[in-house]
C-alpha cells in the first residue's frame, strides 16, 4: 500500500520588472544632461586650443589670407628678447604671489581661528574676503588713484609726515613691486578662506596630544599643523601660481602697456599686444602654446614634488 504525500505548493515567481525604455533611451538622457558641461568645453576649451595649434603654424593678420609657415612661429620666439623679458617678469610676479599668498593666508587664518567672539569673526572673515568679490578694473583704477604721485590718498598723508614717496607705477624699480601689492590685497582673501577651511579640517584630539607631550606652539604648528593641511596647502599653491601666471588686468589697466620701460610686461600682455595690437595672430597661437606648456611642466613638477611633503 503506498501512501502519496500531498505536494508543497509551489511559489508563483513575480514577474520581473522591464526596465522602462531601452537602453539606447537612457544613454541619450545621460548625453543629454551631460550636453551643456560639453558643449561649454568644446566652445570655449577644446575649440579654441584646436584652433590655436592650427594658428600657430600660418602667418596670419586677420585681414590679408593665411600663410603657411610651419614651425616658423616657433622658431621667432626663440630669438626674441621681450619674450624672454616677459616670461622673466611673470615667473617672478607668480613666485612672489605665491609665497605672500601662502605665508599670509595661513597666518590671517591661523589668526581668525583663534578668535572666539562669533560676531568679531564673522566681520574679520568678511572683511578679508570682500576685496576677492570686487572685479579687477574697479580694483586697479582704486589703487591707481590712491598712488597716484600727484594727489593720490596715499602720497598726500605720507607728505603730510614728510615721506617722500616714489612714482609707483612710472619707476622700473618700483612698478612690478606695486602690482605684487595690488594682487596681494585683492586676493589674498581667497587664500585666505581656503587656508582657515584647511585648518579647521585639523583634528583637536592631536592639538592636545602634542600640548600633553610638551610641545610649545611654534613646534605644534610646524610637526602637526602644517603637516596635517599639507593637501590644503599644496591646492592653494597650484590655484595660486595658475593664476597669478596668468596676470593681465591690473598691468592693461595701471601701467602704460607693461612699462614702464617693460618693466612690468607678463606674458600674456606680451601675447595680447602681438595678437590683438600687432595682429600677429600665428605668432600669438604660439605664444598661448608656450605658456600652456609652461603652465603644465611647472604643475606637474608641483605634483610631483608633492610626494615628498603632502600627507594624505
Amino acid at each position: 500500500m503506498t501512501i502519496s504525500l500531498p505536494r508543497r505548493p509551489t511559489a508563483s515567481r513575480p514577474p520581473a520588472v522591464q526596465p522602462s525604455g531601452s537602453a539606447s533611451s537612457r544613454q541619450w538622457v545621460g548625453y543629454a544632461f551631460l550636453s551643456p558641461a560639453l558643449l561649454l568645453f568644446v566652445v570655449f576649451v577644446a575649440g579654441p586650443f584646436v584652433a590655436a595649434i592650427v594658428l600657430s603654424l600660418y602667418r596670419w593678420d586677420m585681414l590679408t589670407p593665411a600663410q603657411f609657415a610651419g614651425f616658423g612661429n616657433f622658431t621667432a620666439m626663440f630669438g626674441d628678447p621681450l619674450l624672454y623679458r616677459s616670461l622673466a617678469n611673470t615667473f617672478v610676479f607668480a613666485s612672489a604671489s605665491l609665497v605672500t599668498h601662502l605665508v599670509g593666508g595661513l597666518l590671517l587664518a591661523l589668526g581668525v581661528n583663534r578668535l572666539k567672539n562669533k560676531v568679531l569673526s564673522y566681520f574679520v572673515r568678511t572683511s578679508l574676503f570682500f576685496p576677492f568679490v570686487i572685479s579687477w578694473a574697479a580694483v586697479a583704477l582704486l589703487w591707481k588713484y590712491v598712488l597716484d604721485p600727484s594727489f593720490g590718498l596715499l602720497t598726500y598723508y605720507l607728505g603730510r609726515l614728510g615721506v617722500d614717496t616714489p612714482n609707483w607705477f612710472n619707476d622700473p624699480s618700483w612698478a612690478l613691486p606695486s602690482i605684487i601689492g595690488i594682487d596681494f590685497w585683492h586676493t589674498i582673501g581667497f587664500t585666505f578662506v581656503i587656508m582657515l577651511a584647511g585648518l579647521q579640517t585639523v583634528p583637536n584630539t592631536l592639538l592636545e596630544a602634542a600640548r600633553l607631550d610638551g610641545a610649545n606652539a611654534r613646534q605644534t604648528l610646524w610637526h602637526v599643523t602644517i603637516p596635517m593641511m599639507s593637501p590644503t596647502i599644496f591646492f592653494a599653491a597650484v590655484i595660486t601660481f595658475l593664476g597669478a601666471f596668468q596676470i593681465f588686468d591690473p598691468i592693461q589697466i595701471i601701467t602704460p602697456q607693461g612699462g614702464p620701460d617693460n618693466s612690468t610686461m607678463s606674458v600674456v600682455m606680451y601675447l595680447y599686444q602681438k595678437g590683438f595690437q600687432s595682429f600677429q595672430v600665428g605668432y600669438a597661437s604660439a605664444v598661448s602654446l608656450l605658456v600652456f606648456a609652461v603652465m603644465m611642466v611647472v604643475t606637474l613638477l608641483q605634483f610631483w614634488g608633492s610626494r615628498r611633503w603632502v600627507h594624505q
